[in-house]
């Protein structure tokens, strides 16, 4: 029971549901190409849904590659979306009615039940800015000004018959490719179909070009202010796999510059102390002045996120807080600490550490046995050996 409980897990859900959008994407563009195998179902499926799953599967193979991802970052409506999506991309695989889509079919059924064992785990809730809630709907109502308004002048446009082509017609027109095929009738009696299309065109293309911003303005300002050496808060939404430490002290130091020399980690503070949060702001370390035992900080800088979380300041109690609550954030995450006072190890542990050193104890260790001639390195492996012994 154990093992199936460690395989089902949150990241076999994530895995899964990006194995079938992977899938669903392959298995759509084989069916469009014409590249497939008949499948037993072939000649009870109608021609017409034969030639449209094709095309549909490949769309809900984009549609969950967005759902795998809000699922890695936790958020409900992740969830919601691949339990809709995961019994379309098996109804889908089966119209393909083709030997390559049976894999896509068998995935799809094998994934929803580890995501709803895992259902309590995605429970972030997904809040949109006004700004983006704005952009949205400015977007959709540009598009459905220029689709309601060419069907109903429809009269006047050469090719369009029914609210499909209209949709297309603006569509084509907002993204400015203007293929031509679509074009509002010539003459004197034509001059509103003129008029409606440049409108439409200005609003659209003003639309399209508001909620490219919102959504991509965010990240490119993140992206260059890490290449400038200088970071803002707003890269603490672009944290994933990241080391997290809680509060500041003397070992902080030495812990940053051994995860910066490592050069493929991120990682991110959360201390009280201003003056050390300026220090590190200025040198381009995320870093958030606040209380690292409060919730709102933890899920701030992403905690269900992180890979490990250190703490290591000059004050046990403030750390077994911090360890309680990051531990009741993330229960899996990896959390290691440093005790200053010996017998606060056992405690630092109880309160949800997974390894706890104490540097006083380790370094006096080290000195005895550097004073009857160990040699210095050994006497560190053999006494840090030791210490993780203990902690076991």
């Amino acid at each position: 029971m154990e093992w199936s409980r460690e395989w089902i897990s949150v990241r076999a859900s994530v895995v899964l549901t990006f194995a079938v959008a992977v899938l669903s994407i392959v298995v759509g563009l084989l069916h469009i190409s014409g590249f497939g195998v008949e499948g037993p179902l072939t000649p009870y499926v109608p021609d017409l849904v034969l030639r449209t799953v094709g095309f549909t599967g490949t769309i809900t193979g984009f549609a969950m590659l967005g759902s795998g991802f809000a699922l890695k970052r936790g958020y409900r409506v992740g969830w919601f979306s691949t339990a809709v999506l995961l019994p379309l991309t098996a109804i889908q695989g089966l119209m393909q009615a083709s030997v390559f889509s049976l894999p896509l079919v068998v995935l799809s059924l094998v994934s929803v039940p580890a995501l709803v064992l895992n259902r309590g785990r995605f429970d972030r809730e997904f809040s949109p800015s006004p700004t983006q809630l704005a952009a949205g709907a400015a977007l959709g109502t540009a598009i459905s000004y220029g689709t309601v308004g060419t069907y109903a002048l429809r009269d006047e446009f050469e090719g369009v018959e029914t609210i499909v082509d209209a949709f297309y017609f603006t569509v084509v027109t907002a993204s400015t490719v203007g293929y031509g095929d679509i074009t509002p009738e010539t003459g004197a009696g034509s001059d509103i179909a003129q008029l409606f299309v440049l409108s439409s065109l200005i609003m659209n293309v003003a639309a399209f070009a508001v909620a490219l911003g919102v959504l991509l303005t965010p990240a490119i300002e993140a992206q260059l202010s890490k290449a400038l050496g200088k970071m803002t808060e707003k890269q603490f939404d672009l944290l994933d796999g990241h080391v997290l430490v809680l509060g500041y002290g003397d070992l902080t130091e030495p812990i940053l510059e051994e995860l910066g020399e490592r050069g493929d980690i991120d990682f991110a503070v959360i201390t009280t102390n201003d003056t050390a949060a300026r220090r590190l702001d200025e040198r381009g370390t995320p870093v958030l002045t606040a209380d690292p035992s409060d919730v709102e900080p933890l899920q701030r800088a992403h905690i269900e996120d992180a890979r490990a979380v250190v703490v290591a300041t000059e004050d046990d109690a403030r750390d077994a807080l911090a360890i309680l609550t990051a531990r009741q954030l993330n229960p899996d995450v990896r959390i290691v600490a440093s005790a200053t006072q010996r017998e606060n190890v056992n405690k630092l542990r109880r309160a949800g550490a997974d390894q706890v050193i104490s540097p006083s104890v380790l370094g006096g260790h080290i000195l005895i046995d550097c004073a009857f001639g160990a040699d210095s390195a050994d006497a560190t492996a053999d006494s840090l050996g030791e210490s993780l012994g203990i902690d076991k």
